[in-house]
């Protein structure tokens, strides 16, 4: 409706309609209140897409420093069996 009435010219907002969230429009929003609307969509929707392409930067980051870090304690770990076979034979076990 808001887009038939924009396209149909009307001017006035409709008294008395639901509240102006940045997410509704009135019947009687005007061209360019709807443009403004629509920039406003767009700008939301860029800055997300970069604060998701950050996140996926992050996931990124954080997956490769649990893979070494999961390396470092097999390296360990292993060294820690390796050790204690030694003791073991070292004292007859």
């Amino acid at each position: 409706p808001a887009a038939a009435a924009a396209a149909a010219g009307e001017e006035s907002a409709v008294e008395g309609g639901p509240p102006d969230h940045s997410y509704s429009l009135s019947s009687g929003t005007t061209s360019e209140e709807l443009l403004r609307k629509l920039n406003e969509q767009r700008d939301i929707i860029a800055l997300l897409e970069v604060k998701m392409k950050e996140m996926k930067g992050s996931i990124r980051r954080l997956r490769l420093a649990e893979a070494q870090l999961r390396e470092e304690i097999r390296e360990k770990d292993r060294l820690l069996h390796a050790a204690s076979a030694g003791n073991r034979k070292r004292h007859g076990l």
